[in-house]
This record gives structure tokens, C-alpha cells and sequence, in this order.
């Protein structure tokens, strides 16, 4: 499995899901569960900078203070799925 979810940047080995899902249920190396499930995006219709945010306040909703939050996440734009 790959270090870190190309979507989001969560580690995925702090993915509850393990990996997000394909079609054919094989789990996925590359997107963790939050972003991937049935070889789909859950938020097809996002950027990054929108992937970046949702992040942002996910962590800070969780306790994580917001420049932590934007720390972990600077790099979302950088990642697999939003590279043209």
C-alpha cells in the first residue's frame, strides 16, 4: 500500500478503511476509503484547493489547530489524482 492517500495525503496507515475500494472490490493502493469507494472519487466534482479545504476543516473538527491542519495539507495539490 502506498505511504500516503493521492488524494487527500492521509496516511494510509491511519486509514480505518484500509484503502478505498475499485469496482470489483480490490482495495486501493493509491486513495484511501474517505476519497475512493467503487472506483470512484467520493467528491468527484472537487479541486484540490476545495480537497484542501474540506480537509482543513475535517482536522480542525477534530481538535487539530488550523495551521497544523494547513500544514498537512499544503501538498494536496501536488498529489496523483489532481495532476493534469
Amino acid at each position: 500500500m502506498g505511504k500516503f492517500c493521492q488524494s487527500c495525503g492521509m496516511p494510509m496507515d491511519k486509514d480505518p478503511g484500509h484503502g478505498g475500494t475499485e469496482k470489483d472490490d480490490v482495495k486501493s493502493t493509491l486513495y484511501c476509503s474517505y476519497c475512493y469507494l467503487d472506483g470512484e472519487f467520493t467528491q468527484s466534482d472537487f479541486t484540490a484547493q476545495q480537497k484542501q479545504v474540506f480537509c482543513i476543516e475535517k482536522m480542525k473538527e477534530q481538535g487539530w489547530p488550523g495551521w497544523l491542519a494547513w500544514l498537512f495539507t499544503r501538498n494536496i495539490p501536488k498529489l496523483k489524482r489532481w495532476q493534469k
